[in-house]
């Protein structure tokens, strides 16, 4: 006798029609131990994300250490080139004379701040990513319209397929729905 094997899942979603159910609902599943949960909505819900547990953020970090490393890089760059490089004698003063150099770094600041916000912010959300699992669920395209959706995901230590499926449906969704690889 051969035995049935269901596909492994990447994770259970369930589908709400508003936002205070969709908080409530991943507030109860981050409640009982659940950390491998992910939230979607038509717009940005900021007590869903706090309500999944979201992390702080990196960002600043991120920022600043492009802001310096583009400064400092401005700086020398221009050092570089007066000083050792190309050195030309304006009007007798000094080949080094940093307060000349202030402006272009403060533009190298800037441009290395922004430069590493944005690719820091693409690679701190795992971008580009061309296909998710969720975009075959069933009714997700309502995410982008009118439905929230909570996802715990089955890489959870926590998950149990039937447990979390009964814990989703005790939370009143409109469905509860198997998210395939």
């Amino acid at each position: 006798m051969r035995k049935s094997t269901r596909p492994p899942i990447y994770g259970l979603m369930a589908e709400f029609d508003n936002p205070s159910d969709a908080v409530a609902a991943a507030r109860s599943v981050h409640e009982e131990g659940y950390r491998y949960i992910d939230a979607f909505s038509p717009y940005p819900v900021e007590e869903l994300s706090e309500a999944i547990g979201v992390h702080k953020t990196h960002m600043p970090l991120v920022v600043l250490l492009g802001g310096i490393l583009g400064g400092a890089l401005g700086f020398l760059m221009q050092v570089y080139v007066e000083v050792f490089d190309f050195p030309i004698n304006v009007g007798g003063k000094p080949y080094y004379s940093w307060p000349a150099f202030i402006p272009i770094t403060f533009e190298c600041t800037v441009l290395g701040a922004a430069l590493f916000a944005v690719f820091g912010m693409l690679a701190l959300n795992g971008l580009p990513e061309p296909y998710h699992p969720v975009f075959n669920a069933p009714n997700f395209a309502l995410a982008s319209r009118d439905r929230f959706f909570v996802l715990v995901e089955a890489a959870d230590p926590k998950f149990d397929r039937e447990r979390t499926a009964e814990l989703l449906r005790s939370l009143g969704p409109l469905e509860v729905t198997d998210v395939e690889h």
